[in-house]
């Protein structure tokens, strides 16, 4: 999705990134008891593979790169541990440059961020194929998308959407015309400058926010100082747990802005080739994430506090993928 590095500047970009490899390589999985069980085990062989396992930093992908890391590990596979890079721009250089082999990534930052498209393509099918086929020349294959859409959204607390009469982004963009002064915002730092986030959002809807009304703080924190009304409206993903527990209010994207951001499995096309039953382990994996199975997911480390590798294991488990 977002390589905007020249070639000639991959030898400090690799240097980069073995670096930020080694921290997240760092400590013992402990999930050799997995290998050759349940459904996957008794389907597939990938003894005498090695396969390095990849994903972003926050929570979603954490859990994400623990359900793969364990299928894998299931499957017979010997799995190299590169899960919680920071960045999305590093993960995708990783896959590209061979550091990784497979990792989730999401249609829309594929289509807008990295294929460099202005506008995202609407429904997730049409989205999907338009990625697919479009980044094969890249040597990478997404794998068929899973249903949860963790599409990125504006949210506020209930109680500020009620006091400032704001149900839609349109609400909000009159909002900024009318009383800019309350219509502050914390932003997560990719969301600040992707085409697909805020600087996109504003052209769509045709306003601007003022510079200091704009906060940009870690995406973590973006729920909580929303609910606190430390900003009025917040950055958020969808699928995320604690738009539910907190009980935000999101508002309703009227214009269709926010392109879909199903989450699909990207493996280099060569990784691939070799071993074809990659593609038959996730198809059911993938297919049974839907977005109320995801929120409850990321809600189980964001707000019960379980770590991602408990809840993916834990998961897999209760539904015999692994034993």
């Amino acid at each position: 999705m977002r390589n905007t590095n020249k070639r000639g500047r991959w030898p400090l970009l690799t240097g980069a990134l073995a670096l930020v490899m080694l921290v997240a390589a760092c400590g013992s999985d402990g999930n050799d008891d997995v290998a050759g069980s349940g459904s996957i085990g008794e389907k597939f062989d990938l003894g005498g593979a090695t396969v390095t396992v990849g994903s972003k930093e926050f929570t979603e992908q954490l859990v994400l790169g623990n359900l793969t890391k364990l299928a894998l590990t299931a499957a017979g596979a010997k799995v190299e541990d590169q899960i919680g890079l920071q960045g999305s721009t590093t993960v995708r250089a990783a896959l590209t440059s061979g550091e990784i082999d497979l990792y989730w990534e999401y249609l829309g930052t594929g289509w807008v961020t990295y294929l460099k498209n202005e506008k995202g393509i609407p429904g997730a099918k049409a989205q999907f194929e338009a990625v697919r086929d479009a980044d094969a020349a890249n040597g990478v294959t997404w794998l068929d998308q899973a249903p949860f859409n963790d599409t990125y959204a504006i949210a506020a607390s209930n109680e500020t959407a009620e006091r400032l009469g704001v149900a839609s982004i349109s609400d909000l963009a009159a909002l900024v015309a009318s009383n800019p002064a309350d219509a502050t915002f914390c932003v997560g730092g990719e969301f600040s400058t992707r085409p697909d986030g805020l600087p996109g959002l504003e052209k769509a809807y045709g306003f601007k926010v003022a510079p200091d009304n704009v906060s940009n703080v870690q995406d973590a924190l973006v729920y909580n100082q929303v609910d606190k009304g430390e900003c009025a409206f917040g950055s958020i993903t969808s699928t995320d747990g604690r738009v539910g527990s907190l009980g935000l209010t999101v508002l309703t994207d009227d214009k269709q802005f926010f392109p879909p951001f199903n989450g699909s499995l990207n493996v280099r096309s060569e990784v691939l080739n070799e071993h074809p039953e990659i593609k038959d382990i996730f198809a059911p994996i993938a297919a049974a994430l839907d977005d109320a199975t995801m929120v409850a997911l990321n809600a189980k480390v964001d707000v019960d506090g379980e770590e991602p590798a408990d809840v993916a294991k834990t998961w897999l488990t209760e539904n015999g993928y692994i034993g």
